[in-house]
């Protein structure tokens, strides 16, 4: 939350001049409810399970895109297994301070985050990222998010598959 992922992916996108899939905002349309709407009627439990099959959907679709996911995305039922089998899972790096000061400054509405004060908000994250932390180091590429840009992804992405090429 708060790292960045959707403009960077849209960015990224464009220079590759593949697709941009934000899944947060292909579940809403299918479900015809936005995010916070879905975790209040069907918990985080049925929420997760329509993310996983949001992402079935957009993965069988065998097509070069550039996906944005949800932060616990890669969390739950073998979404990180399918991720990385049909592609290259990036994470985008930053501390808890930085992504709290982002996410206070967000118009968009987290679910798992709302009516926390300043200091509940910083000592969730932190909890969040040490939950977390197991799933996003499996990515194959690791950023910093300050220093985020499209170029920058891409030389990672390059790198990468130079590497495994030799």
């Amino acid at each position: 939350m708060g790292s960045g992922k959707s403009t960077a992916g849209q960015k990224l996108a464009a220079m590759l001049k593949v697709n941009f899939i934000d899944l947060d905002a292909y579940i809403e349309k299918k479900e015809k409810a936005d995010i916070p709407t879905i975790f209040e009627q069907k918990g985080e439990a049925g929420f997760r399970t329509i993310e996983s099959d949001c992402l079935d959907e957009i993965l069988r679709l065998n097509k070069a895109s550039v996906i944005s996911l949800g932060g616990g995305t890669v969390c739950f039922h073998s979404n990180l297994e399918k991720i990385k089998e049909k592609g290259l899972l990036i994470y985008i790096q930053l501390t808890p301070v930085v992504l709290a000061e982002r996410i206070r400054k967000s118009k968009t509405t987290r679910p798992l985050l709302k009516n926390l004060s300043e200091e509940e908000l910083l000592k969730n994250i932190e909890e969040i990222l040490s939950e977390r932390g197991k799933y996003y180091t499996q990515a194959q590429i690791t950023v910093n998010g300050l220093n985020l840009s499209p170029q920058l992804l891409n030389q990672k992405i390059i790198g990468l598959l130079q590497e495994n090429i030799h």
